[in-house]
């Protein structure tokens, strides 16, 4: 099966994403306290929390509904993937869906199953354990620290911190297919200029028709002008001679 490839994809960042999640839920504290800095850098570190809303800590909706609505972009997003396949699309713009669909799957698993099989992961106060699963996140890089400036309006001298977002495997592969989506769009969908150039050669089409039925017409037009001079040549030269006859007579 040469589609194979993308749905490997799709199976390598769901894996890489379940077993860095377990790997952490079961060896790291969670917290400040089990940080843990990756090859030695102070900025790249893993931090275990939970996280109960969307990607990188976002919380716009409750979980119940956020749950569901994972659960259906994933259905869209799934028979829509099969759509370009069949449709022989762009080979990165499918590898691209592969990764965000990977990630949505990774996530989605977190929330509907965390709760009941992960020791202590359900949202508090939830009525049930499923769909109520907090995703787990690891990746943290607080890369530098500062004030805002004090003549910025509400933000003006506090403090932030770039990147404090912590996030998973699953949150980097969205966003990593999304974001090549948006640079490579040119490169993935090059039919639009060829369809422009297409309709100017229809546009342009009818003009050379015309043009060829009448350079035709006028060839048509001299060929029979000419035959008609020949013509008439021929029949003063008959009456010439029919003439000359005469006289000799």
């Amino acid at each position: 099966m040469k589609y194979k490839k993308y749905y490997l994809v799709i199976l390598a960042v769901i894996l890489i994403d379940q077993i860095s999640k377990l790997l952490v839920y079961q060896y790291m504290d969670m917290g400040y306290r089990g940080e843990i800095n990756i090859l030695g850098f102070d900025w790249a570190r893993l931090h275990y929390t939970l996280n109960p809303g969307m990607a990188f800590g976002l919380r716009i909706i409750p979980k119940l509904a956020l749950t569901l609505f994972r659960m259906a972009a994933i259905a869209v997003l799934t028979y829509f993937f099969i759509l370009q396949i069949k449709n022989k699309a762009h080979t990165g713009f499918i590898f691209c869906l592969a990764m965000i669909l990977g990630g949505a799957i990774g996530n989605a698993i977190d929330s509907v199953f965390y709760g009941v099989f992960l020791e202590g992961n359900m949202l508090e106060g939830s009525p049930t354990g499923w769909l109520h699963g907090q995703v787990v996140d690891m990746l943290y890089f607080p890369m530098f620290e500062g004030y805002f400036p004090e003549f910025l309006p509400w933000i003006g001298g506090n403090r932030f911190l770039f990147f404090s977002a912590i996030f998973n495997v699953a949150d980097s592969a969205i966003f990593i297919g999304a974001v090549s989506l948006l640079v490579f769009s040119r490169r993935f969908f090059p039919e639009s200029e060829e369809t422009i150039d297409g309709e100017q050669q229809a546009d342009a089409f009818p003009n050379q028709v015309r043009d060829r039925l009448l350079d035709g017409e006028q060839q048509t037009a001299d060929d029979e002008w000419q035959t008609t001079a020949v013509e008439k040549t021929f029949d003063q030269e008959q009456n010439t001679q029919n003439e000359e006859l005469s006289e000799k007579k």
